[in-house]
């Protein structure tokens, strides 16, 4: 870094966490002979690539393939910023391969594609798949990101997975299914409203349908997703035919009256009397970041249990307690995809790890619970050999 721009940032510690990049590449053995110059490169690699050409499978056990992520965005929906494009995204992505090697124990790979084609997204994903045993998808705009989530799973079989959809859905389960502990109430029995259509409110409408939750309104911008809206998108409508029925047509806030779950996932502020009119002992889930919508603060006056997305408040919901352990399982168990009984099976995994010590500010584990990875790892392993789609 040149001492211009060290000066500039020296009063921000999280530059100096990025300076220079967060990530290496390192080889396991070290070169101090000419024998191990022989046996790392020529001419002992070429009786391995010679017996892999041979025998595809042994790759799983003489490349770094089967243990590498890559992580592939088109930054064009990255964290709270928005679509700021490939290169100011790669921080994000290095951040991501930090987190999978620290809780995973894999190499995430960060790749950021000048391109928001999907078309070209899917095509390149596909060419460089032989690299790596799993692909996660970050950052990448809804719509677009659930046709290129659908192709890469038809075409590759390797574990692919949209962490903004999946990661947080099965986190936001996890916590559900805590929570609904701690209020006494079966998941059947809750009406649970989504604040937010796009990747994350999607999947976690789906993940809590496939859950059994009773009822689910989904709300846009536009308010609350049902049949008789037009100009839904593909997706939209596929939410408004599974979803709602209780039939709301009218607002977000219009649905929160009497609701028993207000999950937020869409930015914007949500008025206290809103809150204030949901069931006695909701469960507030207000995830946006850096601001969440509805005040913590606040939502404690009605609420019986609240998560957010932040960092220092009790109950995050966190994506990294769910993605490491995931591509872990799958990838030691040779899964040729990410099932939805996998995902199910992480977010019991997750919840399981709290255990009987279940409480009103305790329905999710830290982020930096070491169990948390390694519990997810073996249920979702065993969900996928149980399902039979390991190699």
């Amino acid at each position: 870094m040149s001492s211009q721009h060290a000066d500039r940032f020296a009063d921000d510690p999280a530059f100096a966490v990025h300076a220079g990049g967060k990530l290496t590449v390192r080889p396991t053995r070290s070169i101090t002979s000419l024998a191990d110059l022989a046996l790392t490169y020529t001419p002992g690699v070429a009786r391995v690539s010679s017996a892999i050409a041979a025998e595809p499978d042994l790759a799983r056990d003489y490349t770094w393939a089967p243990r590498a992520v890559a992580i592939v965005s088109d930054g064009t929906a990255v964290l709270g910023l928005g679509d700021i494009g490939p290169v100011a995204s790669l921080p994000v992505m290095e951040g991501k391969a930090c987190l999978f090697s620290e809780f995973g124990g894999l190499s995430g790979v960060p790749i950021v594609l000048a391109t928001t084609d999907v078309d070209a997204i899917v095509e390149t994903v596909v060419a460089m798949a032989p690299s790596f045993g799993g692909v996660n998808l970050e950052d990448i705009s809804a719509p677009r990101c659930f046709e290129i989530e659908a192709r890469l799973r038809e075409r590759l079989d390797i574990p692919v997975m949209h962490d903004d959809q999946h990661g947080t859905a099965i986190v936001v389960l996890a916590a559900l299914r805590n929570a609904a502990r701690v209020v006494g109430r079966p998941l059947g029995d809750l009406r649970v409203v989504v604040s937010g259509a796009g990747a994350a409110g999607v999947a976690c409408a789906k993940i809590l349908l496939e859950a059994g939750v009773g009822d689910i309104a989904v709300a846009d911008s536009q308010g609350v997703l049902h049949t008789g809206r037009t100009g839904l998108t593909e997706i939209k409508q596929w939410v408004a035919e599974h979803t709602n029925r209780a039939g709301h047509a009218g607002s977000m806030v219009e649905a929160l009256a009497g609701a028993d779950v207000y999950l937020g996932l869409s930015g914007g502020s949500v008025p206290e009397s809103a809150i204030a009119a949901m069931a006695p002992d909701c469960i507030v889930f207000s995830l946006a970041n850096p601001v969440p919508e509805v005040d913590p603060v606040m939502a404690a006056r009605y609420a019986a249990v609240v998560a957010t997305g932040r960092s220092g408040e009790p109950n995050q919901i966190n994506n990294v307690l769910a993605f490491p352990g995931v591509f872990r399982g799958a990838i030691d168990a040779g899964a040729t995809a990410i099932t939805e009984e996998m995902k199910l099976a992480a977010a019991a995994a997750i919840a399981d790890v709290v255990g009987d010590e279940v409480r009103a500010d305790y329905v999710v584990p830290s982020p930096l619970d070491r169990r948390v990875a390694t519990a997810v790892a073996e249920a979702v392993a065993a969900c996928a050999r149980e399902q039979g789609i390991t190699r």
